[in-house]
């Protein structure tokens, strides 16, 4: 609870807000936030460290949990989504992004044993954060527009077998 004032200063700076939103008040974020810290939701939500300061925020959640978004994405298996962002504009664009996902994809998401895969859905105009992604081994499986969301997701996908054999 101590961070969501952090949280906000992030989601409002131009290079977060440009893909998740913008005008987020301390109000909204707390909102949408508390219960999730709590453990009142099902996501599951995390600071990035770097260097033991953080640096930006990365959640997970079961596909399945979220019904709505379930059927827009229309994933078969056990899935598990995530969504991150790097807040501190000057840890952007240094190369900390695959390497932060694979960590968190071995130790919390495929961690779980009943989850099989894992799908990320960035904006489908955010190529920096698509080609991040393929640097860790998601590929691209469709393009969908969920409900509520103003462009389409680019819908990728690690299954857990790929941990066996080496995430990059």
């Amino acid at each position: 609870m101590d961070d969501l004032e952090m949280m906000h200063r992030w989601l409002n700076a131009p290079h977060v807000a440009k893909w998740w939103g913008a005008g987020s008040t301390i109000e909204a974020v707390t909102a949408k936030y508390a219960p999730r810290i709590a453990a009142r939701e099902p996501t599951r939500c995390f600071l990035i460290l770097y260097a033991n300061e953080p640096i930006g925020h990365i959640q997970t959640y079961r596909i399945g949990a979220y019904p709505e978004y379930a059927r827009a994405v229309a994933v078969d298996e056990a899935a598990a989504g995530i969504d991150l962002f790097i807040g501190s504009a000057e840890h952007v664009n240094r190369g900390l992004g695959a390497p932060l996902i694979v960590q968190f994809l071995r130790t919390i998401v495929f961690d779980d044993p009943d989850v099989e895969s894992c799908i990320i859905g960035p904006a489908a105009g955010n190529r920096a954060a698509i080609r991040s992604y393929e640097k860790v081994g998601f590929r691209y499986i469709k393009t969908v527009q969920v409900p509520g969301e103003p462009e389409p997701e680019y819908l990728m996908r690690i299954t857990k077998s790929a941990t066996d054999h080496g995430l990059r």
